[in-house]
Formats: C-alpha cells, structure tokens, sequence
C-alpha cells in the first residue's frame, strides 16, 4: 500500500453561481468553510432546531441562545485539485475523505461512483482505478443532504449549530491510496468466549481470478492460522471468516483504565507457501491491526458487565462542542487530551449524543481503557425511521459504522439516535435494524435509542439495554424539567397560558427539589417496576443538566470561527445591573450548589442495585439550547477556575469504589443519635475487606485567630467488613451519639473508610432551645401602620410573613438546585438560581454556613423570594441573595436588613415560622432572634417605607 497525500497542495474552492465560478478561491484542506472565511451572516433562522426560536427572549438583533458563527452556508461547494493517478497494470488507485458531508466525485466533469457505503459518520471512498495519467479531482460537498433525512441530521449533535455546526468541507486524511491489485481492503478482530477469536477478512481481487494461501499471525495466537484462498472470479470482494482462533491462557484483557491492546497481521501469498520463490516474492498483500481481549454484555441478571465482572458505567454526553473549529477533533493525540480530562473526573465511559466521533478517538480509548457509545447522527423526536430516505440512510450509517470500529475494544454500545419517537412503522423498523446490528457483530450492545420516547412507552424488548430518565412514571434520575406530567396538571396549564398570553410557572420536578434531603434515596423501586417487564441492563440518561453562572474570563479563548455573542450579551446585562463586583461570588456559589446536586444524583444511582451506571449531561457547558452552561467544564472542555470545578473534587464521589453512608437526614439536634446503614458500591477490579473506620469532624471556631478549626470528636470502627467486586454490599449500621462531647451548633463532616474507599458527609448539630422573639423586637406578617409607626419611633421590626404569593406579589418561588438546563430551553421553570449568603455575618453566629446553598438551607432555599424594584441600587446588600438566570439577572433577596425612617428592619420571604420542625427551621429563626437583640443589629443601608411596601 502506498499514500499520496493530498493535503499539501492547494486546492481551487468554488461555490454555486454562474458558471459556478461566485467564489474561486485557494484553500488548503483540510478545513471547512467557516475556517475559509466563506460564507454568509449567521442568522437566527439558520437553525431548524425548534428551542431556539422559542428562546430567543431578546430585543436585539444577537443570537442570544447559542454560539454565532462567524460564517454560515449550506448547499453544495465545489472543491478542485490536479492529481496523478497511475496506470492499471501496476496498482489500484482509491480517493479517500476521512470525514465529509454529502460528497460526489468527478474526474474531469466524470462523476466516480462510491466503493463503500457513504454516510458523514464514517469515511469515503472512491476507485479511481482505470482513470491513468493527469486529472482534474472535483470534489462536491453538500451540507444540504440531499437525498438524505436533512432535519434528523441537522438537529443532531453531528450538524447542529447548537455545538458542532453543519459545517462544510473536509476532515482528516485526504489521500489517495494505492493498492496492489488483489489485497486486504479490511482485516476485523473479534473477541469470543472461551480464550478464541474470530476474524473477518474482506479480500478485493481485480482484473484476474486469485488463488493463494491467507496467514494470520499474532503473539496472542497458540499458533498461526493459514487458509488456502481460491477467487475463481475477477473483480470480486470476500470476506474468509478465521473461526474459532485459540489464544494464550495469559493473555491480558482490555479492561477499564488498562488498555491492554495486541496485533494480528493478515498476509496474503499467491500461489503455494511450498512453492520454489521466496515468501517475500509471493507475498501480495499484508495488513496489521490491532484489538483487545474482551467480553462486554449482559451478566445474565440485567446487569453489565466487563470480562465477567459486574461495572458501574460513569458516563459523560459529549455533544460535540468545539467552539474554536466547530468541528470534532480528527487527531488521536487530541482525543488523548479530551478523554484524560474525562477520566480525571472519574468518567469510565463517553457517550457521543447522536454523533460517532473519527477513529482517532476509538484509538485513544483503546490505549486508554475509556468505554465509548457512539449513536447515529439522529434525533427525530417525531417520526424516526418511518420516512423511507431515513430508514434507507441510517441502515447504511449502521453497518459502516460497526464496520468501520470493529477492531476497537473500547467501542461496547451503540443507540440509534437521541430520543426517538416514532409509531409503529418506526418501532418495526429499529427492531430489523437491532437484528442486523446483532448478526453483524454481536460483540457490542444495541439499543433503539437512548431515552426513547422519553421512557413513556417503557422498555423495548429487542434492545440490549435500556438507557432513560424514567420508565413510564417512575423515574431513574432526581432532577427533570418543570413540565406538566399529567393530564390535570397539564389541562391547568394550558388554561393559564391561554388566559394570560404567557408561560404558566411549573416547578422543577424530582425528589432533590421537592422531597426533603437524605443520604440514602435509590431508583429500588422504579428498577422493581422494570423487572416486571425488562430484564436487561438500565442506566439513567442525561443525569444532572444544574445550570452555572458563565465566567467571562473565557470570552479570552474565542479565537476561532464562534463567536460568544451570547456570552457577551449576558457580561452586558451583568454590568448595566451593577453585579459586576460580586459576579465571580455568583459564579461560585451556583458551581458550588451545581456540583453538589451532581453528587447526590450521582450516589441515588450508585445505591440502587440493580442500576448498571449513570450518564451524566454534564461536564461540559452546552452553549446551545438558549445557552445551558451546566458544566464543571467550560465550552472550552477546560476546568473552570473555581476550587468547585477541580477534577478531585468531582472524582472524589464519582469513582469505582464508593463508601455510601445512608443518612436519614443532614441535621440533627443535640442530644439525637445518628443511624445509619453502610454500603459499599465496589464496581472495581478487586475485591474491597479490611476494618471499615468512621470519624466525625466538627469545625470548631477559634475566636482568637478569628478561624475554624478541624476537631476529630468521635470515632468508631467496624472490623472485618467484607465487599466483593462487583457487588453493592451492606457494610454495617452507624449509631453516633450527638451528645456534649460536640458544642452545637456546629457543621461536622462524618468520614468513612474501608481500604481505598472513602467517603465524607456534612452534617449540622444545633441545639434543641425553641427560639423566643426579644420583647424589644416587633414580629410581623404585614408592612401595616403598626409596622411603620415601630419604625418612626425608631424600633426594630422583623417582617416574616408565610411565604407564598400573596404576601409577596412580586417574587418567584425558589427551589433548592440551580436553573434545569436552561430557561430557554425550559420556559415554566422560575430561573432561581440558588443562595449567595454572607456566611459572615453576625446573624449567622448560631447558623453555621458556607456562601453558598448547602443542605440545611434546604427548607428555606424552597420558599419565594421577592424581586427588588429598580429604585435599589445593585448590587444590593442582602444577607441571602436569590441568584437569578443569566436570562432575567433580576436583583432578587430572601433575607436582608435595612433602615427606614428612624428604625431598623430585618425582611424575611423564608416564613421560618412555618418551617419549625425542622432543626434547621429553628435554629436560623433562633439564631435571627438573638441577632435582633444585639447591637451588631445596625443596617448600613436605607429603604424608603414606599419602596418596602411596594415589593
């Protein structure tokens, strides 16, 4: 085989016009047209993606919901090079695109036809054979797809302006390739049980019949495999199936984070072996690959599983977010890069929404031991393969496909697209397709789609695995968007929408937000409710989406063809409301809350049985979708520069081996006894045994150094606990006793530790006093002349009335997380965006707190918060700051204090006074009441009486 590179010459790019001659222009590939300069105004109509427009909120002519490109074209470009092909008698010669749209090929005004299937997930291939001497090679690429189902492709992650782009041109290797005329066009490695491997063949003959002897040679091989060929026929392509090849008892598997790879080398010979010429001479053709030992599939019991060992997958979505190219990555080095980032946050397994990446990634997760699901470039949430064009296309897109990455160990599963809907002429044909996929190689799972029909319609018994957020009601993740889920619910809404001309307010649904927080929630019971129908592996989908405020100090790195207008157009917002000097505190605070979510939907996974991973949307901020930055990532797939976003921080809960301690509560009083169950989530390679040591920490305050320091308080140890690989076992139960061995109030870490497994729980210890208001303090639930003649004779007033509406007819209602996804994607959320507490001030001397949203706030963080008028100067002095989305930036408060007139006032929306059996509940309240009586209550800024009343 010899390769002409074709990348080192320019070529002629033209676009249609007359003559075809609007653009000439010389590039050198590859690239795109967006690299090129070539192109027109990105406009918000470009996109067909249906949230965009629904999202775009703004006056303005910028696109406010996601990247802007530079430059934008779809339909056909043309692009031209001379090339020399050589003549028939001594080779054959094929063109080769890496990674293209719709392509045709022309040799001079010749259209060549395709020697493989052609689809924009895979390479392209052309025989130029025959054509000998000088040409003119013209290229047409089309990012229209005729022909081909152009809205499924375009709203997928493979086209999508929301985050790759439907760019235009040509990617990685452009070449041609030249080829003797009988040889080994593909050389496929499969694993098999029982210590054999089978191997598939493709041998191209041309001009002649072809007799001769195939050898296969490997280290791994007990022996080398020879196979007499006779092709009786010219111009043929076979494949010889190698059936059953034993391999050495120490061969080492592939496996997770030990990409253990070998080599397997098909030599072809003509004629006999134990002919007189030399094996050099009669050798036609050779081909080297290499693969990896293992099995992947179902256990047997509904579980996953990796050379017989049960595993926990921790997947990512990668949406294909390159804001600097708008293009996937073609080099293995960068993949090396992207998926290390990945691992240092724990990540085992890299799910490609409704793309599959370039080999190049497939060859770096073979070195790594990174698990891989690519999908179909599809997501049709409407009539999925029910259209003939896309049934026809997405078949060929299958097969090339699994094809393509057969050699590659780390690719184990394979959906046919993102959240397909279809009726029953779809369903019957994605079940045809699961049967090719599992014939042609059933060495990998299939699924008909990851969250098919939102889980609406359950489980699909053909697929190998089921991936979704719920299945039917019952769901498999703690968070979902605030939309109507039943037909009441629904039938309410609608008729407000109508009646008011807007959207109708819904709450984020899921047990984080609406049921209070504990350490020890599971999907046991939705899991029980898919084994009575389904009894393969399930893993939930597209878990987290908690949004982020953006750090501007990204909008440095843009220096390609994106440009973050809508990143700019949110920093515009931040400085005409004043919030510039404390936007880096926003940002930490809602990273802070962010991640904490991410870790408790993270471990309800982890303690549900028979769960086999989670995937998580994500890392990685998405900058379409009415711009949803929900990542510890930035677009950039950089750490953000906040202590939230470090890599350890991340993988210190999202990892093999997990202590999972099983509280009933995060707060307690003192004088209570912590119980609690022990588990042990053990998805690594060995078995996990030793003494299982717990010790709990009270940050204990050093008023002299004006500090906290770390107190060791209590410990215990449980001797002898066992855990086997592969299992979530009971380790034990905990009984603390919170008795005056530890001052309350006080915030404590409980440690657990068995071997390498290790894990920490905050928790809160208040004291039992009911909280008493001072006589000198006047409690209200109305601003009325009683209140107001209090504070013109220069009394104390605490307002505090129930925090629902009508006390508060400007506000929203607050929840604990951070925004779902985005408020431009999901409308009827509020836009709440967690808590920024002045953690030090002296109100909070009894109320142990971080800046940000943590647990005990849970109660509170729950309730209204009131929308300030434009009169107060921003950014506003609150002790508790309701952070708004990037969307509104509405300068928002739960708690803050001012003057007015001649006295003081503390404003509260929390209506504590509904929240006492809670610890916490009661203990801020109490913590309020003797802040009231002391001097320290001394409010630095004023409000008129006006101004407070209108509220």
């Amino acid at each position: 085989m010899r390769l002409v590179d074709l990348t080192t010459k320019p070529w002629q790019l033209m676009l249609p016009g007359e003559k075809e001659t609007s653009l000439n222009k010389m590039v050198y590939l590859p690239g795109t047209l967006d690299e090129f300069g070539v192109g027109h105004e990105d406009r918000l109509d470009n996109s067909c993606h249906p949230d965009e427009t629904t999202a775009q909120s703004f006056d303005d002519d910028v696109i406010a919901t996601r990247f802007t490109r530079k430059h934008t074209y779809e339909g056909p470009a043309y692009f031209e090079q001379e090339i020399t092909i050589a003549p028939a008698d001594k080779c054959r010669t094929f063109f080769e695109i890496e990674r293209a749209r719709c392509v045709r090929v022309y040799l001079d005004g010749e259209e060549i036809s395709s020697y493989e299937e052609q689809t924009i997930s895979t390479p392209h291939v052309f025989e130029l054979t025959g054509h000998e001497g000088i040409h003119r090679l013209r290229i047409e690429s089309d990012n229209s797809y005729p022909g081909l189902p152009h809205d499924a492709i375009v709203y997928s992650s493979a086209a999508t302006d929301e985050t790759q782009t439907n760019w235009n041109g040509l990617l990685g290797y452009i070449r041609l390739r030249e080829e003797n005329k009988s040889f080994l066009s593909q050389v496929r490695v499969y694993p098999k049980d029982g210590g054999k491997l089978r191997a598939e063949i493709d041998l191209d003959t041309y001009d002649e019949p072809f007799e001769g002897v195939l050898v296969l040679k490997s280290s791994v091989l007990l022996q080398d495999y020879e196979q007499k060929i006779s092709v009786m026929t010219s111009n043929s392509r076979k494949t010889i199936v190698a059936e059953d090849l034993l391999i050495s008892s120490s061969a080492a598997n592939w496996d997770e984070y030990d990409g253990k790879l070998y080599e397997l080398t098909a030599a072809l010979y003509k004629n006999d072996l134990q002919s007189s010429e030399s094996e050099i001479n009669q050798k036609e053709d050779e081909k080297t690959v290499s693969f990896g030992i293992r099995t992947f599939g179902d256990d047997g019991y509904g579980h996953l599983s990796l050379n017989g060992r049960r595993i926990f997958l921790r997947s990512e979505a990668n949406c294909a977010e390159f804001p600097e190219t708008g293009y996937i990555p073609m080099e293995k080095e960068a993949w090396k890069n992207i998926l290390q980032t990945y691992k240092d946050y724990g990540i085992n397994m890299v799910r490609f929404h409704s793309h599959c990446p370039p080999e190049a990634a497939f060859f770096a997760a073979d070195e790594m031991g990174i698990l891989m699901q690519p999908e179909l470039s599809h997501w049709d949430p409407k009539h999925a393969f029910e259209f003939d064009e896309s049934f026809s296309y997405y078949q060929k897109e299958l097969r090339q496909i699994i094809k393509a990455l057969a050699n590659h160990p780390s690719f184990v599963m394979l959906t046919f697209g993102n959240e397909l809907h279809c009726g029953a002429l779809g369903t019957s044909r994605m079940h045809k397709m699961l049967q090719d996929a599992k014939k042609q190689d059933p060495t990998r799972l299939y699924a008909n789609a990851s969250n098919a029909h939102y889980g609406n319609e359950g489980c699909d018994e053909e697929s190998d695995f089921y991936a979704s957020q719920s299945f039917y009601n019952y769901r498999i993740r703690g968070t979902l968007a605030g939309n109507p889920e039943t037909p009441e619910e629904a039938a309410k809404v609608d008729a407000y929408e109508k009646a008011n001309g807007k959207l109708a307010k819904v709450n984020i649904k899921g047990y984080i937000n609406n049921q209070y927080p504990n350490a020890k929630t599971n999907f046991d019971e939705t899991l029980r409710k898919i084994r009575e129908q389904y009894k393969k592996p399930v893993f939930s989908f597209e878990v987290g989406q908690f949004e982020v405020l953006p750090d501007f100090d990204e909008l440095a790195h843009f220096k390609g063809i994106s440009d973050p207008a809508n990143y700019r157009r949110i920093q515009r917002m931040v400085r005409e409301k004043g919030l510039e000097p404390v936007w880096k505190k926003y940002v930490e605070a809602t990273g802070e809350l962010s991640r904490l979510c991410y870790r408790e939907e993270i471990e309800a996974a982890m303690r549900t049985k028979d769960l086999s991973g989670i995937s998580l949307l994500g890392l990685q901020d998405f900058p379409g979708q009415g711009t949803a930055l929900v990542g510890m990532l930035d677009s950039h797939l950089e750490p953000k520069p906040f202590d939230f976003a470090k890599p350890e921080k991340f993988r210190a809960f999202f990892k093999e081996q997990l202590v999972l301690v099983g509280l009933e509560k995060y707060t307690y009083e003192e004088g209570e006894t912590l119980c609690a169950d022990v588990q042990i989530a053990n998805y690594g390679k060995t078995d996990c045994a030793g003494d299982l040591e717990w010790t709990l920490w009270a940050y204990m305050p050093n008023e002299e150094l004006d500090s906290v320091r770390k107190v060791a308080v209590k410990s215990g140890h449980m001797s002898a606990v066992s855990c086997p690989k592969g299992t979530l076992s009971k380790a034990g139960t905990l009984k603390i006793e919170l008795n005056n061995k530890i001052t309350a109030p006080v915030r404590c870490d409980l440690t657990v530790k068995i071997a390498d497994a290790v894990n920490s729980y905050p928790i809160w210890i208040y004291k039992s006093e009911l909280p008493k208001c001072p006589e000198s303090v006047y409690e209200t639930t109305k601003l009325d002349l009683q209140a107001k003649k209090v504070l013109d004779n220069g009394g104390i007033v605490y307002y505090s009335p129930k925090s629902e509406e009508s006390s508060f007819h400007n506000s929203i209602r607050a929840q604990f997380s951070t925004d779902f996804w985005s408020v431009g994607t999901f409308g009827r959320q509020e836009g709440a965006m967690g808590q920024l507490i002045q953690k030090d001030h002296p109100l909070f001397k009894e109320f142990p707190t971080e800046s940000h949203t943590n647990w005990q706030w849970w109660p509170m963080a729950n309730q209204r918060a009131v929308i300030l008028p434009d009169t107060v100067k921003q950014p506003f002095d609150a002790i508790i700051t309701e952070m708004d989305s990037y969307a509104f930036l509405r300068p928002m408060a739960q708690l803050f204090e001012c003057r007015v007139g001649n006295g003081k006032l503390l404003y509260s929306t929390l209506g504590l006074q509904d929240l006492q059996q809670y610890p916490e509940g009661k203990a801020l309240l109490r913590s309020i009441y003797k802040y009231l009586d002391l001097e320290t209550f001394a409010p630095k800024q004023s409000i008129e009486w006006e101004t407070l009343v209108s509220i």
